[in-house]
C-alpha cells in the first residue's frame, strides 16, 4: 500500500509521464512486493525556482530532468527488497526514458498499518 509521490520540473511529456508512472508501478509489483492493483501516485511537475535541489549531493551530477521519488509504505521491506527497487528502477528508467541513473533519487518512508485510513473514516488494521 504504497503512496508514492513523483516530483519533476516542467517540461515533461504526458507520454513520458505516463511511462514514468507504468515503469514504477511496474517495479514496486515486481520488487516491492506490492499488490497489482494498489496503485496511488502523486504526479507533481513544478516550474525550477520551485523545485530547488544540489546538482552534486552524494551523485554524479542531476540535470533538468532529476526525478524524486517520496514512497510512503506501510509494511517494512527487507534491505534487499529496496536495493532490487533502486538498482532496477533506475536500469527501467534508463532504458525506457534514457533517464540519467544520477537523475533519480528514491526516499522511502515507513509508516505502521493503523496510519492509514483509506476509506470510510476507518483506520486500516488486518
Amino acid at each position: 500500500m504504497p503512496l508514492t509521490r513523483i516530483t519533476v520540473r516542467d517540461g515533461w511529456s504526458d507520454a513520458d509521464l505516463q511511462i514514468l508512472s507504468d515503469t514504477l508501478h511496474e517495479v514496486l509489483v515486481a520488487e516491492f512486493n506490492v499488490p497489482p492493483d494498489d496503485r496511488f501516485q502523486v504526479i507533481e511537475s513544478l516550474a525550477a525556482p520551485r523545485f530547488i535541489y544540489d546538482r552534486h549531493y552524494l551523485s554524479g551530477g542531476r540535470s533538468e530532468r532529476y526525478v524524486l521519488l517520496n514512497i510512503v509504505a506501510g509494511k517494512p521491506r527487507s534491505a534487499e527488497q529496496k536495493r532490487a527497487t533502486y538498482r532496477v528502477l533506475s536500469e527501467r528508467l534508463q532504458q525506457r526514458l534514457n533517464l540519467d541513473p544520477h537523475d533519480l533519487m528514491i526516499i522511502i518512508q515507513q509508516t505502521k498499518l493503523g496510519d492509514w485510513s483509506f476509506s470510510g473514516g476507518k483506520m486500516f488494521e488486518l
